[in-house]
């Protein structure tokens, strides 16, 4: 699905609850946090439920009470590839945004990124801070850039799988594949018509 036929998509008053998915470093965040600007809805990083402080993982019962708590709004856009919430967005959701960049843009960016992180020790979520380990380690399970490495594949598979499901019908999946195809997407939703009452209601 072409940026074209997505822009045509976004500017409809169907677009009301929106998941942005994708590897880990693609930009789903950026994208996510702007198209809830555009809708008129509120922005939701799953990152931000799930890591609490010093990493500790959200207990998966209340993970999935936040969260469906949150996919109760009218209109939001939430980020990340939780398999374990996933039923509960796309129950709720009309719209996919898929960021299926090539591995090496992918690459450069979260490389890129953790090396800010690191250096400028930004606050991440509940006091979290990217953990120098990440630049130095290639287990995935203790670096983001090895996860993104290894795990490209599978988020192409599985997204790509999830658009063909016919259990998905009710969602609108749209591709996007390079960064020219998000500076567009992003440009053609800000110039959408701000978000009425009546198109709330």
């Amino acid at each position: 699905m072409g940026v074209a036929w997505a822009r045509g998509v976004l500017g409809s008053a169907i677009v009301r609850r929106v998941s942005v998915v994708g590897n880990s470093g693609s930009g789903k965040s950026t994208l996510a946090r702007e198209l809830a600007a555009v809708i008129g809805g509120t922005h939701l990083e799953l990152d931000s439920v799930f890591h609490q402080p010093g990493w500790a993982p959200l207990d998966a019962d209340e993970f999935r009470r936040v969260v469906a708590d949150a996919a109760r709004g009218e209109r939001w856009v939430m980020d990340g590839n939780y398999s374990a919430v996933r039923p509960i967005v796309w129950d709720r959701a009309d719209t996919v945004v898929w960021l299926d960049l090539p591995r090496r843009v992918v690459m450069r960016q979260i490389v890129a990124r953790t090396v800010r992180r690191v250096v400028t020790r930004e606050e991440l979520w509940n006091g979290n801070r990217e953990p120098f380990g990440n630049l130095l380690r290639w287990d995935p399970q203790e670096s983001v850039i090895s996860w993104a490495w290894h795990n490209h594949a599978k988020y192409r598979d599985r997204y790509a799988a999830a658009a063909a499901d016919p259990a998905n019908a009710h969602l609108t999946f749209i591709r996007l594949s390079s960064r020219r195809d998000i500076t567009r997407f992003l440009a053609e939703s800000a110039a959408r018509p701000p978000v009425s009452s009546a198109d709330s209601a």
